[in-house]
């Protein structure tokens, strides 16, 4: 496929702070030295990522470098939501590229972010596990609707990239002080019961989206 006939996807994304975090970006990407593209955002996105991952696992030893993991959080939000906005500011589009190399990126971050924590001791290794399965097979969901209709959904209902970071930030400094919750007169990991929910919510929205783009394919294909 040459560079002439690949159509860039539409992007939605309508989460809850979408339009606020828009303009944000903008400002900042016409205000950024020339000297940083779209390359250097997005490989300090994956290193964000990786080092949030990293010091969830070092919080083992040390709780308040869940502290830290927010900032990385922050790090990796500025080079992974600024690369496209930059690029798109200056008309310096690569959509096959720019599609590509991200979510390849994104894919090995997440990797480092849910094994760090399944490693820190506040998750257990097999939830952490079954997050990243999940997490991926609505990636694979997304990407193969992006292909088949033209259209990379970002966001679903009022939760997109940003906001989950956000409920992430706020987990970790509540997880500070209470690492347990109790329910059913039992104690579990505040991040155990979490990352359940965002289990079930990861394939609910799989399922969902799958079904949906499949009747969509079908009737527009209806032999």
């Amino acid at each position: 496929m040459s560079q002439g006939t690949f159509k860039n996807p539409e992007r939605i994304q309508l989460s809850l702070i979408t339009g606020l975090e828009k303009r944000c970006l903008i400002w900042i990407a016409q205000r950024l030295p020339l000297q940083i593209n779209s390359d250097h955002l997005t490989f300090l996105g994956f290193v964000g990522m990786v080092l949030a991952g990293v010091s969830y696992w070092l919080a083992r030893w040390n709780p308040f470098l869940l502290l830290l993991a927010i900032f990385w959080l922050g790090v990796n939000w500025f080079g992974d939501s600024l690369d496209g906005t930059v690029a798109r500011v200056r008309n310096r589009q690569r959509p096959r590229y720019g599609f590509y190399v991200d979510h390849v990126i994104d894919a090995l971050g997440i990797l480092f972010l849910f094994g760090g924590m399944g490693f820190s001791g506040y998750m257990n290794p097999w939830v952490a596990t079954l997050l990243i399965v999940a997490y991926y097979l609505l990636s694979i969901e997304i990407y193969l609707a992006t292909v088949s209709l033209g259209k990379f959904k970002i966001s679903f209902g009022i939760l997109g990239p940003t906001e989950l970071r956000i409920l992430l930030s706020m987990g970790n400094i509540v997880l500070l002080f209470h690492p347990t919750v109790r329910m059913l007169s039992r104690d579990y990991k505040l991040f155990d019961v979490g990352g359940v929910i965002a289990i079930a919510g990861l394939v609910i929205i799989t399922l969902y989206s799958a079904a949906k783009n499949g009747y969509q394919l079908y009737r527009e294909e209806r032999l």
